[in-house]
């Protein structure tokens, strides 16, 4: 079967939402805050652990260093927003945080995919 696109462009496409996300979580913090479930301690820490986490993962799948842990990594930390943001709010009544839910849910079945299809 012929690629029309490479494997390589594919990985740096979708690498480009991550390190967008982690910048924003790194610029805009204070404001983000809000979204670390009130029973996790330390607040703002995770804000930013986890726009460094986003960054290192999309630099992780650019280069091709890593890519296979880059991609357990971040559909870990998919899973983790899964569970403990978005589906608590959709159970609680918030009709848009099925968007978010679902954008997650893809955004981790395709990092788990490069994670499975990579050898490094």
């Amino acid at each position: 079967m012929n690629q029309i696109l490479s494997n390589g462009l594919l990985r740096v496409l979708f690498a480009i939402p991550f390190a967008v996300f982690g910048i924003m979580h790194l610029m805009n913090a204070a404001a983000m805050q809000g979204m670390v479930p009130a029973y996790v301690p330390g607040g703002v820490i995770w804000v930013y652990v986890t726009g460094v986490l986003l960054i290192v993962g999309a630099i992780g799948f650019i280069l091709n260093k890593s890519a296979q842990m880059a991609g357990y990594v971040l559909g870990g930390l998919m899973l983790i927003f899964i569970l403990t943001t978005h589906l608590p709010a959709v159970l609680g009544g918030d009709q848009n945080a099925m968007g978010s839910l679902l954008k997650d849910f893809a955004l981790m079945a395709g990092a788990l995919f490069i994670g499975n299809s990579s050898s490094k």
